[in-house]
């Protein structure tokens, strides 16, 4: 099936093939499938040989490159951190499905950073950009704004929220542990 301009359709139905078109905004490629990632209209682009799905509006929002999101650290191994997605900056509408998204170490901070874990830790609440969406499950995400960052520290010693003590340090005011941290100029106390 060759979906046309104007045809409506539902998140996962076929648009096309990737030998075809170019996957565009609410569109994914799976496997060599374009498939459409929000409920919307078809818009095809046959000059740039481009396929995109208009949102249908009041639809849930939808993730795209230099979106603000809101997550929580779930993992940081290596040069990688993971991300759960919970939601877009300043959009009331819950997302439709649980999104998780990687920060690379050279996306964490400016300059050098020589381990992750003098960014971020487990638990930590975040603020990121978007910077590239591929398919559902490919979502890579930086830091390296003053705005963006650490929101709220937890202590990887007793758990408790921590505050700010530095331009990148926080003390857990429970067990005096102090950390480092990539804190956003919105970090929270």
């Amino acid at each position: 099936m060759k979906a046309k301009s104007g045809d409506f359709v539902l998140p996962g139905d076929l648009l096309g093939v990737s030998e075809e078109f170019v996957p565009s905004e609410g569109a994914y490629d799976d496997n060599g499938y374009i498939k459409a990632m929000v409920v919307g209209t078809v818009s095809l682009d046959d000059k740039n040989k481009r396929i995109h799905v208009l949102p249908q509006t009041g639809t849930p929002p939808v993730l795209n490159k230099n979106t603000t999101i809101i997550g929580q650290i779930l993992e940081v191994r290596g040069q990688r951190a993971l991300v759960k997605i919970h939601f877009i900056k300043d959009n009331p509408r819950k997302l439709v499905a649980s999104f998780v998204g990687g920060i690379h170490v050279s996306q964490a901070d400016k300059g050098y950073l020589a381990k992750l874990t003098d960014a971020f830790h487990i638990g930590d609440l975040i603020e990121a950009r978007i910077t590239k969406v591929v398919g559902l499950d490919n979502i890579d995400l930086k830091t390296s704004h003053k705005d963006l960052g650490v929101l709220k520290a937890m202590c990887t010693r007793c758990r408790h929220f921590m505050k700010q003590t530095g331009k990148n340090e926080v003390t857990c005011p429970n067990c005096d542990n102090k950390e480092k941290r990539k804190i956003s100029v919105n970090y929270q106390v």
